[in-house]
């Protein structure tokens, strides 16, 4: 059984394994970055901690919001950090970033559980510049709950 936090962007929701979460908050003090890349929203200073923040709606092909009242930032795990966790090996492998990262995004919802059997592959309507940042998807009663693919989406491809 997993845990996926769930989250907005636009009218889409989202999820990722909460294992792979390593705090969310609501600094939005974000320094934007000159010469980055367009998903690239910008920095923020984390506890004297440095982190890189994504626009992922941008990384996903959608347009760039402005932030609002209920945006957040997911900051993740470094790969480091989730290896310490899983060091016994009894877990599932995740792999991230070596630096902090984060995940502006629109909102945050809930934490939803589900067997690792209920993951779906994608569907095949999805565009195929959206589909490769997919992991899945498993069918709730609120609707699609759409998994990413952490490695894809901080690939810099």
């Amino acid at each position: 059984m997993s845990q996926f936090a769930t989250f907005r962007l636009g009218d889409r929701v989202f999820g990722l394994d909460i294992m792979m979460i390593r705090e969310i908050n609501r600094i939005l003090d974000i320094t934007p970055v000159p010469h980055a890349r367009d998903h690239i929203r910008g920095l923020i200073n984390l506890r004297g901690q440095i982190v890189t923040i994504l626009d992922l709606a941008v990384r996903l092909g959608l347009p760039s919001r402005e932030v609002g009242e209920d945006s957040h930032n997911i900051i993740l795990k470094t790969t480091v950090e989730l290896a310490a966790l899983h060091a016994d090996g009894t877990a599932k492998a995740f792999s991230t970033s070596s630096d902090l990262v984060g995940f502006l995004v629109d909102a945050i919802g809930d934490v939803v559980e589900a067997d690792d059997a209920a993951i779906e592959p994608p569907s095949a309507n999805v565009s195929e510049a959206e589909s490769q940042f997919l992991s899945g998807v498993i069918k709730t009663d609120a609707g699609l709950l759409v998994l990413l693919d952490i490695k894809e989406v901080l690939s810099s491809g």
